[in-house]
């Protein structure tokens, strides 16, 4: 079958993947740094600005990916696009039960729609982390926040229809726990594991910390539900990213009867028509970067409105920023923010949200021993170092778990 050897996952595969979600890890790692260095050493706190540049340049997730494989693989990137548009159109059509779709037409409004769901889905956690920081300490917001592990564990078990397993539930238990040990009896992590890393910023404190502990919360299962739906209505159901052996494929060629031909490609009139050249199923990353740059695109189209409004209401002042150093220090959040997200997405595809959640808590161990490496912090409790160890054993033993059944 051309599919089952295409979509087979390989020991590449799988290294590929681990070197992805560890280049994800440390890209957030100098996020963070450079966050902290913007904001208390050069002193430039615009929250909201810096959340909607951050969000924006993974626009440029996708334009990357493509000039990376036209340099290093024979393919163009028109015969690329034309397998990327044809593996979107056929999933997007598959969500859809209605026999009187054209399957051939791409989905326009069904990918806008998705296109500004995810962008709503990963922006109001983010408000929520905003407004939640200027009422509850950030040690507390930090520990609620990072309790999404448990809730992708709880959706994802009701939207999939898992069954309950002790194993992941105690590891999953484990993790979050171990998160509490680094945050309250480590040194104090400022950042949360996610992509508001950018939003980082030590706010006068008003009289309502109960309701910004509420507010984090809620922001915490919107997060896990971003990572479910991501993984439901987004993600291709048999992760053809993994696809090691990924060919062009001309109009001669015809897979299977049951499927659309892979020579087909849109023509300006939004049909499938023949093309002599498509290369189908998409590389691996390419279409979960489709969609980080489709949020991206959504950011920087939208949510610039809000800056004048804030600007006026005295909520946040706009200012550019003044010296080099300082815009080189945002280039540099937006780099390794976008690449924390477009990587974020892929393990996200490739390992569903229990896996991806739980790992992305081993970003308050390296953040825990990157500030004591910095001087950030001079302090180093048992806590820290226990709490450290057991989200990595916790995430060892969902790793191991997900391999072993593959």
């Amino acid at each position: 079958m051309f599919f089952t050897s295409v979509w087979t996952q390989s020991s590449r595969d799988n290294r590929l993947a681990i070197f992805v979600f560890t280049v994800t890890l440390f890209a957030f790692v100098v996020e963070s740094q450079l966050t902290q260095y913007i904001q208390t050493t050069l002193n430039y706190r615009h929250p909201f600005f810096l959340f909607w540049i951050v969000h924006s340049s993974f626009i440029i997730s996708l334009p990357c990916h493509l000039l990376y494989l036209t340099f290093t693989t024979p393919n163009s990137i028109s015969a690329l696009w034309r397998g990327l548009f044809l593996t979107i159109t056929q999933h997007l059509h598959g969500l859809d039960e209605s026999s009187s779709v054209d399957s051939t037409r791409f989905p326009v409004k069904k990918f806008i729609y998705l296109m500004l769901t995810l962008t709503a889905a990963i922006t109001m956690p983010a408000l929520l982390w905003f407004a939640a920081i200027e009422m509850a300490s950030v040690t507390d917001v930090t520990a609620i926040w990072n309790t999404n592990a448990f809730f992708a564990y709880l959706f994802s078990v009701k939207v999939f229809g898992l069954k309950w397993e002790v194993q992941k539930l105690g590891a999953v238990m484990l993790a979050t726990l171990g998160v509490l040990a680094v945050v309250y009896g480590g040194s104090t992590v400022s950042s949360p594991s996610n992509t508001v890393t950018e939003a980082a910023i030590t706010f006068p404190k008003s009289s309502g910390p109960l309701v910004g502990d509420i507010l984090t919360l809620i922001a915490s299962v919107g997060y896990a539900g971003y990572q479910v739906y991501y993984k439901k209505y987004v993600s291709l159901p048999s992760v053809p990213e993994f696809a090691e052996d990924y060919r062009p494929l001309s109009a001669s060629e015809d897979p299977e009867s049951d499927t659309m031909h892979a020579s087909a490609h849109l023509d300006r009139s939004g049909q499938f028509t023949d093309s002599n050249e498509t290369v189908y199923p998409p590389p691996f990353g390419l279409y979960s970067n489709c969609w980080t740059s489709a949020i991206g695109a959504c950011t920087l189209a939208v949510l610039w409105i809000p800056l004048p409004i804030l600007h006026w209401l005295g909520v946040e002042t706009f200012s550019l920023p003044q010296n080099p150093t300082t815009f080189g220090a945002i280039a540099g959040i937006a780099l390794t923010g976008s690449i924390f997200n477009a990587g974020f997405m892929i393990t996200l595809a490739l390992w569903g949200p229990i896996i991806t959640s739980v790992g992305g808590l081993l970003t308050i161990v390296l953040v825990f021993f990157s500030d004591i490496i910095l001087g950030a912090t001079e302090t180093l409790t048992i806590w820290g170092i226990a709490g450290s160890a057991t989200i990595v054993v916790a995430f060892g033993v969902l790793a191991y778990d997900m391999f072993q059944q593959r």
